[in-house]
């Protein structure tokens, strides 16, 4: 069956190539709302809410869907789920947008700068939408208004994801993707393909990058416990030190990448960013405590980095005669882009942008949790810009930074881009 579908996206992605008798419509109403994705926007940016905390945030959307009419959910804590059924029979599209904003100070000087505090795991911090999660729901507001409008002429049923805590949910809590899926987003109807789209603050406003196959990496977080043996800091011989056993890890896990990937295949990263232990200059502790990153770009190498992680620290451990534990969380899969869909909807998004401003681009190591609904159904997920127009990308604020800005003049491309999708998926069902 996949072998149909693929070949069914591959005749209609040569139709679609063709103008649309919707493209003129979709064109016209998508620039006539672009004040309103800027206000809506804005606004969301003035007032950012952490993941699984985003109330008010939620209301917004949910109070704006109602007044165009479409069926609306709430779930997963402070997610929304919008139905919009189409005039005519058809597939299920759902296109996702994340909510979130995250625990950064805004140094931008912006009338609509956020000045937000809120309470982070017990501490008092500034929040900022500093990954452009604002721009992903404005887009995903103003496709909802321009589809409304045009309900009759649409085959099927689109599913408008409003998903919180793509950035993580508070630890002991469950949140994003995962649980807007155990909460039943992708079924009843059931979906065919998902979409999705982030904005990028080094690529020009007006452009458009996607990449088929493995985008973004997958990202596990990981925790290694080193048991030792206190003593003196004068006798270390007395004792077994974590803290230098800790290092020892440290550096061979570096040897993971180096000496025991097939880097040809795709990059790995380990990143140990956290190394906790000791009280006082004078006493080896008992206890050294590690945390950090992996990223990978293949499913197999994600599985494989783990066990040489486990097997790394406790061959280490041993050879110093300390105890080892090693815990490691999958925060997100690889997103992989259905290579099918990708070449169906390419067509789509030159639509929107322009032949010459859609382009294929690389993988990067940051990780992202829509990979989860592309476990679930063919998934395409791409890049817009929001840099400013003559900006040098070298120089542009990276996200998740206190000085991330975003031009966001052209946002209609993104609703653009998301409503021909929906025109031009070909309603193949699996």
């Amino acid at each position: 069956m996949r072998k149909l579908l693929s070949f069914v996206l591959l005749f209609v992605s040569l139709l679609s190539q063709a103008q649309s008798p919707f493209q003129a419509a979709i064109d016209t109403r998508s620039k006539a709302i672009a004040p309103k994705l800027i206000e809506w926007r804005r606004h969301i940016h003035q007032n950012p809410e952490l993941g699984n905390r985003e109330f008010k945030t939620q209301q917004y959307i949910a109070n704006h869907l109602r007044s165009l009419g479409i069926e609306v959910t709430l779930l997963a804590k402070t997610g929304v789920l919008g139905v919009l059924k189409g005039g005519k029979p058809g597939p299920v599209i759902a296109l996702r947008a994340d909510i979130d904003g995250l625990p950064v100070k805004e140094r931008v000087d912006v009338p609509y700068k956020s000045t937000v505090t809120a309470d982070y795991m017990g501490t008092p911090v500034s929040v900022m939408h500093a990954c452009g999660h604002d721009t992903h729901t404005s887009i995903l507001m103003g496709t909802a208004e321009v589809l409304a409008g045009m309900k009759k002429d649409i085959a099927g049923t689109v599913k408008f994801f409003f998903q919180p805590a793509e950035e993580g949910p508070p630890a002991d809590e469950e949140g994003g993707a995962p649980l807007m899926i155990k909460e039943g987003v992708m079924d009843n109807p059931k979906v065919d393909a998902v979409f999705g789209l982030h904005i990028s603050s080094s690529l020009e406003i007006g452009e458009i990058k996607y990449k088929s196959g493995s985008m973004m990496a997958s990202s596990d977080w990981f925790t290694i416990k080193v048991k030792g043996k206190q003593t003196h800091g004068s006798t270390p011989w007395t004792g077994i030190d974590p803290i230098v056993v800790g290092t020892q890890i440290i550096n061979n896990l570096q040897t993971i990448v180096s000496r025991q990937q097939d880097l040809t295949v795709a990059p790995v990263v380990i990143t140990v960013g956290k190394f906790h232990s000791g009280v006082r200059a004078n006493i080896i502790p008992e206890v050294a405590e590690l945390e950090g990153t992996i990223r990978t770009l293949d499913s197999k190498m994600q599985k494989d980095v783990h066990q040489k992680i486990r097997q790394v620290a406790q061959n280490v451990a041993e050879a110093w005669g300390a105890e080892v534990d090693v815990f490691i969380d999958t925060k997100t899969l690889v997103t992989y882009n259905d290579p099918a869909l990708v070449a169906a909807m390419v067509p789509s998004l030159e639509k929107a942008a322009g032949k010459s401003h859609v382009t294929p681009g690389i993988w990067t190591t940051g990780a992202e949790d829509f990979s989860f609904f592309g476990e679930k159904a063919p998934a395409f997920f791409f890049n817009l810009g929001g840099m400013p127009k003559g900006t040098d990308p070298a120089k542009a604020a990276p996200h998740h930074t206190p000085d991330f800005y975003l031009d966001d003049s052209m946002l209609d491309v993104g609703v653009k881009a998301f409503c021909n999708i929906v025109f031009d998926y070909p309603g193949v069902k699996k």
